[in-house]
């Protein structure tokens, strides 16, 4: 068998998938590399295995169309991995007092509309109808991943860069924002498949 033809078996241990499955291990590790003091080389780590699981975000679903091995695996576990990775960020960040006061809204709005969407999707799956990703939710999602990358910089970016954590709250704000009209973008595509149903 070629090498071209085995790049392009899809199955539960395709190269997609495995980025998938990294992607969901990463998040302990980042969890517990966050659990040290906030300064110093723990938290560089934490940043670093953060980058690394958001860059398997845009190359596992690109290795999944380039090579055609995209799978109904790959699709229910993308979604799950990349809101496991950004909700244990965002309440390890809550913790350390990294995101507080005012911004916990946008923590707030931003896991709340992960968890409702998530809910019209299963939904919406059992009815056999899909509500394809937009160009403006894929923003979303790469904005909630920077501006969760610059706050586990947190104090040890800011000896680096000051206002680290000011840019990493203002993405995050300006995410939450998109989030609420992503949100809304989805319910105003299910609802009707919502409506139609319990008529």
């Amino acid at each position: 068998m070629s090498l071209a033809s085995n790049a392009r078996r899809a199955g539960p241990f395709s190269l997609p998938n495995l980025l998938t499955y990294g992607r969901v291990v990463a998040v302990p590790m980042v969890v517990a590399a966050m659990f040290w003091p906030t300064e110093g080389g723990m938290r560089w780590l934490a940043l670093g295995i953060f980058v690394a699981a958001a860059i398997t975000d845009f190359f596992d679903g690109w290795l999944a169309r380039a090579w055609s091995q995209q799978s109904s695996l790959g699709r229910m576990l993308d979604p799950i991995a990349d809101k496991l990775l950004v909700a244990a960020c965002l309440l390890m960040l809550v913790a350390d007092g990294t995101i507080k006061s005012w911004s916990l809204w946008a923590a707030i709005v931003i896991l709340s509309r992960e968890i409702l969407v998530s809910g019209l999707r299963e939904f919406l799956a059992e009815l056999r109808v899909s509500v394809p990703v937009s160009t403006v939710a894929k923003l979303k999602t790469t904005l909630q991943l920077v501006a969760v990358g610059f706050l586990i910089a947190g104090p040890a970016g800011e000896a680096v860069l000051p206002g680290t954590i000011f840019i990493g709250l203002v993405l995050l704000w300006i995410a939450a924002l998109l989030t609420l009209y992503t949100g809304y973008d989805y319910f105003r595509a299910g609802i009707r498949h919502i409506v139609d149903h319990d008529a």
